[in-house]
């Protein structure tokens, strides 16, 4: 190492360690985020989302509002992935792949969106004509109240899962099967 560059280390490294302790550490969510899998016979259904709570508040209000799109949790829109041709009951058909999903919450029903566009933030930039379907889904009272938005998948048969979601008081539940 030359005496030029010696001196030129010298009197950058000081501003390099400064710069270093002044970046901010990364924030962490306010929600936590979760994973739910399910294997049906050695093929895969995973769902990604993050998980808000009430904090007081209630579905239907700001925090899922009655009649708009909701990106089905918090921060990012909320991921499923499948290794295999997958069936909601009314039809809507994944290949392979990953999808977001969204909803549409009322009071009695609430409508599940499948979304071509699998990587998007919220709902922000939510666009319909990407949707690869829609499942109207009915609005059952939930046990007791739930704080933290939950979904579940649970194996019902070899190549049949039960998909549900429960949030304050509603329980929406649906199926999906493998082929």
């Amino acid at each position: 190492m030359t005496r030029r560059s010696a001196m030129m280390l010298t009197a950058v490294a000081p501003l390099l360690a400064r710069a270093a302790q002044n970046q901010e550490a990364p924030k962490t969510r306010a929600s936590p985020h979760e994973t739910v899998s399910v294997n049906l016979d050695g093929k895969t259904i995973t769902i990604t989302y993050g998980r808000p709570y009430l904090k007081g508040r209630h579905v239907g209000d700001e925090v899922a509002p009655y009649g708009k799109v909701w990106r089905l949790g918090a921060d990012e829109a909320t991921k499923i992935t499948v290794t295999a041709y997958t069936l909601f009951p009314n039809g809507v058909e994944m290949l392979p792949g990953s999808y977001s999903l969204f909803a549409i919450p009322n009071k009695d029903k609430w409508t599940l969106i499948v979304n071509k566009v699998a990587d998007q933030w919220g709902a922000f930039k939510y666009d319909a004509s990407q949707d690869l379907g829609r499942i109207e889904i009915p609005v059952r009272p939930a046990m007791t109240p739930v704080e933290e938005f939950t979904i579940s998948l649970d194996k019902v048969e070899t190549n049949l899962a039960k998909l549900q979601m429960v949030w304050d008081t509603a329980a929406i539940s649906t199926s999906l099967k493998v082929l």
